[in-house]
C-alpha cells in the first residue's frame, strides 16, 4: 500500500510541459489536426495518398481539358546562375529533381538495414536476398523474350523492382498475415531496389562527359571527408549535394544517382555518446535556474545542449526521419501525378495488352515475380542456404512474390530513361495494369493462405 502512495505521489516528468497548438486540446486540433495526424502514422495513409495521385492523373489526361495536363507539365522551368543555366520541365524537375529525395531516401534505408537490419545478419538476410534475386532474375528473363529484337529490350528494368509503399498496403488489408512476412517483403524490397538503383544508374548513361564525372566524384570525396574529419555544418553538406547532382545531371548519368552515393556516404554513427549528453544534460540542469530573470538568461547553456541531444542521433537516422514524410507526401505522389497520366483510349490498352512490350512487362510481373521467388525459396531450403521466418508458410511465399510484383514508381521511373518515347506511354498504361492484377491476386492468395491450416514449421537446414 505504500509503495502505491509514493507511485501515485511522485510527480510526473511531463507535467508543466507546454503542447504545441497541434496537440493542444483546442477544438481545431482536437477534431481535425490530431485525427489526421493519427492518420499519417498508419503504414497505409502514405499508399492512399499515391493510390490517389494515380487515379487523378489519368483522369485528369483523358479529361475534355486533357491538354491542360501536357501543358502545365511540361512547362519550362530554367534556374540561371550567370551564364550557366539549368532548363528542364516541370515533369523532368519532378523525375529527375525531386526524385533524387526518393533515392536518398532508399539508399539510407538500405545502409542501415545492411549495419543495423535484417541484412546485418548473413543467415537471416540470405533468405529474402535469394528470394530478391529469382524475384528479379527471372522477371528480366521472361521481359528480354518476349521483347527480343526490339527497341524496349533496354527497359528490362521495368520488370525488377517491388513498389514497397503499394505492396506493404496490400499486406496490411489482406490482415493477419504473420509478423514474418512483413519483415520477409521489406528485406525482399530493400535488395529489389539495390539491384533497380544499379540499373537506373546505367540505363541512361549515354552521351557521358568524363570530366563532368570526374568533378562528381571529387565531389563525393569532398563529402566523404568532410565528415570524417567532423564538419557538421549542415548547409555545406546541402551544397555538395546540390552540386553532386548537377554534375551528374552534366556528365549524361542519371542525377538521381546522387542520392543513393550521398546516402551510402553518410555516416551511421552518432558524433556524440548518449551517456556523455545525458552527464551534460544534468550538469546544465544543476547549473541553470527554473525560473531565470531574464527568462533566457541560460540560453547558451541550453542550445549547446539541444546542439549535443541532436548529435547523439545518427546523421543517418536524423536525415531518414527528416526525408521520411517529405518522400511519402509530396515526391512520390507528385512523381505519380507527373507520369500517370496517360490516354487510356482503347487502342493503348489492347497494345498495352497485346505488343511484345505489353505482354512483357504484364508477363513479367504478375507471373515472373511470383516464379522467380517461389524457385529461388525452394532452392535455398533445399540447399539449407536460409529458412523461413517463424510463422511464414510456403503458400505465403506464392503470395509474397504476388504482391512484390506490383510495379510503380521504379518501374515507371525506368521506362521514362530506358525506353524511346513512343514506347513510354504503351509502357506506362501496362505497368498500371500489372500493379493493378498483382496487387489483386497478391491480396486473394494472401487472404488464402491466411484462412488455411497451419503445417509444421520448416526444419532449418543450416548447420
Amino acid at each position: 500500500m505504500t509503495d502505491r502512495t509514493e507511485r501515485d505521489e511522485t510527480p510526473d516528468p511531463s507535467e508543466g510541459l507546454r503542447p504545441t497548438w497541434s496537440r493542444s486540446s483546442r477544438r481545431l486540433p482536437r477534431k481535425v489536426v490530431q485525427p489526421l495526424q493519427a492518420f499519417l502514422q498508419t503504414e497505409i495513409s502514405s499508399a492512399i495518398l499515391l493510390l490517389a495521385a494515380t487515379a487523378v492523373a489519368p483522369i485528369w489526361a483523358n479529361a475534355p481539358f486533357s491538354e491542360s495536363y501536357q501543358r502545365f507539365w511540361g512547362t519550362e522551368l530554367t534556374i540561371r546562375i550567370g551564364t550557366r543555366a539549368l532548363t528542364h520541365d516541370l515533369q523532368g524537375w519532378v523525375s529527375d529533381g525531386l526524385m533524387t529525395v526518393f533515392f536518398l531516401l532508399v539508399g539510407l534505408e538500405i545502409k542501415r538495414e545492411l549495419l543495423t537490419g535484417e541484412l546485418r545478419d548473413r543467415r537471416r538476410a540470405a533468405m529474402p536476398a535469394l528470394a530478391a534475386l529469382g524475384g528479379m532474375l527471372v522477371p528480366a528473363a521472361i521481359y528480354l523474350a518476349f521483347t527480343a529484337g526490339t527497341d524496349a529490350t533496354e527497359g528490362f528494368g521495368i520488370a525488377m523492382p517491388t513498389d514497397i509503399v503499394f505492396a506493404l498496403a496490400v499486406l496490411t488489408l489482406a490482415r493477419n498475415a504473420p509478423a514474418g512476412l512483413k519483415a520477409l517483403l521489406l528485406t525482399l524490397a530493400i535488395v529489389d531496389d539495390l539491384g533497380s538503383i544499379v540499373v537506373v544508374a546505367f540505363v541512361d548513361s549515354s552521351d557521358v562527359d568524363g570530366l563532368a564525372l570526374a568533378i562528381a566524384l571529387g565531389i563525393f570525396v569532398a563529402f566523404a571527408v568532410l565528415w570524417r574529419i567532423g564538419v557538421r555544418a549542415v548547409v555545406v553538406y546541402v551544397v555538395l549535394a546540390l552540386a553532386s547532382w548537377v554534375a551528374l545531371d552534366a556528365g549524361g548519368v542519371a542525377p538521381t544517382l546522387a542520392g543513393v552515393v550521398i546516402a551510402f556516404l553518410t555516416p551511421a554513427a552518432a558524433f556524440q555518446r548518449p551517456r556523455h549528453v545525458s552527464a551534460e544534460a544534468h550538469r546544465v540542469a544543476d547549473l541553470t535556474l527554473d525560473e531565470p530573470d531574464p527568462p533566457d538568461a541560460d540560453a547558451a547553456q541550453w542550445l549547446d545542449l539541444a546542439r549535443m541531444s541532436r548529435e547523439a542521433v545518427s546523421p543517418l537516422a536524423r536525415a531518414e526521419a527528416l526525408l521520411l514524410p517529405w518522400s511519402s507526401y509530396l515526391v512520390v505522389p507528385l512523381f505519380a501525378l507527373a507520369n500517370a497520366g496517360v490516354r487510356l483510349s482503347g487502342h493503348a490498352v489492347a497494345e498495352a495488352a497485346s505488343s511484345r512490350l505489353g505482354l512483357g512487362i504484364l508477363t513479367s510481373r504478375i507471373v515472373g515475380k511470383p516464379l522467380g521467388i517461389a524457385l529461388a525459396v525452394l532452392v535455398a531450403l533445399r540447399l539449407g542456404l536460409g529458412t523461413l521466418p517463424e510463422g511464414v508458410r510456403r503458400g505465403h511465399v506464392v503470395a509474397v512474390g504476388a504482391i512484390a510484383g506490383i510495379p510503380f514508381t521504379v518501374s515507371l521511373f525506368v521506362a521514362e530513361l530506358a525506353l524511346p518515347a513512343r514506347l513510354v506511354e504503351p509502357a506506362k498504361v501496362a505497368i498500371m495494369l500489372a500493379a493493378a492484377a498483382a496487387g489483386l491476386v497478391g491480396f486473394l492468395l494472401l487472404r488464402r493462405s491466411a484462412s488455411g491450416p497451419v503445417p509444421e514449421p520448416v526444419p532449418s537446414q543450416v548447420s
